[in-house]
């Protein structure tokens, strides 16, 4: 298969008014990264989920950060998005479903993914406090969006209980690693496309 000898790799630059955004992504790396957006906790997010979902990330942004951190979060989710499903080719042999329970401390964050190529987001998270230092923590559910609506993912997130903004972010983006690494994965048994409509 030529997916299989060129690898699972793309290359995505997305360049608007606001922002100018490098992605480079390998599916079946080792957990490596490069990451900089001009947002410190968001980079550290971006790295954890690299490395808990053996990706291969590169990321280089740079964005209005001056106006607002959210275009620069967001388009960052679309230029993701778009490599995921780039890399992805023909999703031949992939496990399609993936989930995670991921405890961090006091957080634990549910998360499940279904590689579709329907595109849905539930994000059911409450928290009383909402920065971690300049950080707003609701730019996490524009990040996931723009995530599963270029890569095709329904995606699912339920924060079940924390205190920490920084656990519980930390939480569901290592919980989106494990089901993600799970769900992409090639399963050994599996041959075509995991859809009874023979596309996804």
């Amino acid at each position: 298969m030529a997916e299989e000898r060129q690898g699972r790799r793309a290359l995505v630059d997305r360049k608007t008014r606001e922002t100018d955004i490098a992605v480079s992504l390998d599916l079946d790396g080792s957990g490596s990264f490069e990451i900089s957006t001009g947002i410190p906790f968001f980079d550290h997010m971006l790295e954890s989920l690299a490395k808990h979902a053996l990706f291969d990330l590169r990321i280089r942004a740079r964005g209005d950060l001056e106006v607002d951190l959210h275009h620069t979060v967001e388009d960052v989710g679309i230029a993701l998005g778009r490599a995921i499903r780039e890399a992805l080719g023909t999703a031949e042999g992939i496990r399609r479903y993936g989930a995670a329970m991921l405890p961090m401390a006091e957080a634990r964050a549910d998360v499940a993914v279904d590689v579709s190529n329907r595109p849905y987001l539930v994000y059911r998270v409450d928290l009383v406090n909402d920065r971690v230092g300049g950080f707003d923590v609701s730019l996490v559910e524009d990040f996931l969006y723009a995530l599963a609506s270029h890569a095709g993912l329904d995606l699912h997130v339920e924060l079940r209980y924390g205190r920490s903004p920084h656990h519980a972010v930390e939480a569901i983006f290592k919980g989106l690693a494990r089901a993600l690494r799970e769900a992409l994965e090639r399963d050994p048994r599996a041959t075509g496309v995991p859809s009874v409509k023979g596309a996804l």
